[in-house]
């Protein structure tokens, strides 16, 4: 379980209460991070009081409610609503999650406390900077690359076996999750890949349609690159869509050693 860790030297500072509609009965409290570049003040948390008799079971149904009757100022993404885009991932109870499948009954007794993905410049509120992590995902080409002429009229076959050699790989949504609840990505974002980009990074190792597999070992055999993974599996265990980045990572590094013999 990733713990929302606080920026050296950030005080946050408990800010606006807005109460629940005279009258509810079955009230959940959220506290929620703020924070606006726009404003020189030191990052908030707001405590909102929701009328769950009206409210979707979803941590995002709350967060829209919020946005939507209580405070129009709440920042967050969010799209498909059906763990599939990645848009709302942030840090729930505790946890690096998906706000549109972390069900509110799930969250522990008490204030359902809600912050960014950890450790990640934030843009506004729950909005982390993704930028660095995109430019990550595109430096290891995720795209299939080959050198064997095919017809246009063709496709480039491959077997069942092959096919089922991608499960697990190919439904990564991006989400960021997974490095962000890493230590070693933490403090060396700048230089290690992280668990998302490789796990991304071995769904192409994986394919058997690919014809690269030497140029993007090649690649990733860097001390900090790959290497800084020691294992420690948060990545794993955080996963909103239950893949295992910490095994497609042991993968590579075999690939790697194996060669080398």
């Amino acid at each position: 379980m990733a713990e929302f860790t606080l920026p050296k030297n950030s005080k946050i500072k408990a800010g606006k209460h807005f109460p629940a509609p005279e009258g509810a009965t079955n009230v959940r409290s959220f506290r929620v991070y703020r924070w606006s570049p726009d404003d020189d003040k030191n990052p908030s948390t707001d405590v909102y009081d929701v009328d769950m008799d009206h409210c979707g079971p979803m941590v995002l149904d709350a967060l829209i409610k919020i946005k939507n009757e209580i405070d129009p100022s709440l920042t967050f993404r969010r799209s498909c609503r059906e763990g599939i885009c990645g848009s709302c991932s942030m840090n729930i109870d505790g946890t690096n999650t998906l706000a549109c499948t972390k069900a509110i009954d799930e969250c522990g007794g008490g204030e359902v406390k809600i912050y960014p993905l950890p450790h990640m410049s934030v843009v506004k509120d729950l909005v982390p900077d993704m930028t660095h992590f995109y430019a990550q995902y595109a430096s290891v080409e995720p795209w299939l690359k080959t050198k064997t002429p095919v017809s246009p009229a063709a496709e480039r076959l491959q077997s069942k076996e092959d096919r089922d050699k991608l499960d697990g790989l190919y439904e990564c949504i991006l989400c960021a999750c997974c490095s962000t609840s890493c230590p070693s990505y933490w403090w060396n974002s700048d230089k290690y890949l992280g668990p998302a980009i490789l796990l991304q990074s071995y769904r192409w190792l994986a394919d058997s349609r690919d014809e690269a597999t030497g140029e993007r070992l090649d690649e990733l055999e860097d001390p900090f690159k790959l290497y800084r993974c020691h294992t420690i599996m948060n990545c794993t265990n955080t996963c909103p869509k239950g893949l295992n980045p910490g095994k497609a990572i042991g993968e590579i590094k075999k690939m790697i050693a194996e060669r080398a013999l």
